[in-house]
């Protein structure tokens, strides 16, 4: 069967569609409304993005983006409540799709009795009425699509509030290059054999192990893993380097491919630390010692800022493939609607 007829067969929501115009999505931010925020730089010394999902995915992957340029530190929270040191001066990013996501609420709520600076990124919802309540900056984002299949939204947006703060300088051709990246590779990626249907056939009938290096590529790496869950269906495993050499390796020493049928996804970038990338290799072989195959994901960008989205855009593209050939319905999340139901 074509993999255009196991597309039309189970993406019952023509998620499909929504991946090839995600390059819009930055195109919407770029011509979207910022208000005033109401305060400048010089009154904030740290930032705290709090969100759930693709909102806090968006927050990993601006520090993984921005990683040589932030003056101020940032941190992703996803919980119910702030850190204690939350205080003045921390502006908190509320950021849900939404609007409605219970625990970016309940930090909203804690950020005003600290008397933090809030900006909210929402399209709507509850987020939106407590903004309006506390006099708030608002982002409205564009609706319609699954909080997941929204990080162009999510992403883009964030990384305009820190321009506007101007904590950063303009992203302008950056922005450009990436929208048109994904605009090509969308193109690309929409063909009956491409790059991501054949990763994603190779992954059938296996359990994802993903390994990334920390501060420049570990947002890919969860971004990966999240996306095969949700979209495939299917459980997968992250780990970061260094830290992954510290304890997991391990793990391999004792390793059972026929108990545990196993795939280890590489997330490569030509400037990690030289004793990062030789710890990839060496790591590479105790994998093949235990009988392991190892995927090696590496976009080949001039920039470092093109060469993640590019790899971002790519492994939401495997992880669609692999729920449909799966023969899954990509859009489907049942269970975290019966955890809503219950919780509620």
């Amino acid at each position: 069967m074509k993999i255009s007829e196991i597309i039309q067969k189970y993406d019952t929501q023509n998620q499909f569609q929504v991946l090839k115009e995600t390059y819009k999505q930055i195109e919407f931010t770029i011509q979207n409304s910022y208000p005033d925020f109401g305060f400048k730089k010089d009154q904030i010394n740290k930032i705290i993005v709090s969100g759930l999902g693709g909102s806090a995915i968006s927050g990993d992957l601006l520090k993984n983006f921005l990683k040589d340029e932030l003056s101020v530190p940032v941190i992703v929270n996803r919980n119910y409540f702030l850190p204690s040191f939350a205080d003045e001066k921390t502006l908190l990013i509320a950021s849900s799709y939404s609007g409605n996501t219970e625990e970016t609420l309940a930090s909203f709520s804690e950020a005003v009795k600290k008397g933090c600076k809030i900006i909210c990124i929402s399209t709507g919802g509850k987020l939106e009425n407590l903004a309006q309540e506390h006099s708030v900056a608002f982002i409205r984002l564009q609706k319609g699509f699954q909080p997941r299949y929204a990080l162009g939204l999510s992403f883009f947006t964030l990384l305009k509030v820190f321009e506007k703060l101007e904590l950063i300088s303009s992203q302008n051709e950056f922005t450009e290059s990436i929208m048109q990246l994904w605009k090509r590779k969308a193109d690309e990626y929409s063909t009956e054999e491409n790059t991501a249907v054949t990763t994603a056939q190779q992954l059938l009938g296996f359990i994802p192990v993903i390994y990334s290096a920390s501060d420049y590529t570990n947002a890919v790496g969860y971004r990966f893993k999240s996306q095969i869950n949700e979209n495939s269906k299917l459980h997968a495993f992250h780990h970061e380097f260094p830290e992954m050499n510290h304890n997991e390796i391990i793990g391999w020493e004792s390793h059972q491919q026929k108990t545990l049928h196993t795939k280890v996804i590489y997330i490569i970038d030509e400037t990690y630390h030289p004793q990062i990338r030789k710890r990839f290799q060496i790591v590479s072989e105790f994998i093949k010692k235990a009988d392991v195959e190892i995927i090696s994901l590496e976009s080949r960008e001039k920039n470092f800022k093109v060469r993640i989205m590019d790899l971002i855009f790519l492994v939401d593209w495997i992880s669609f493939y692999l729920g449909v050939l799966r023969g899954f319905d990509p859009s489907e999340i049942e269970y975290i609607n019966l955890l809503k139901e219950r919780l509620s």
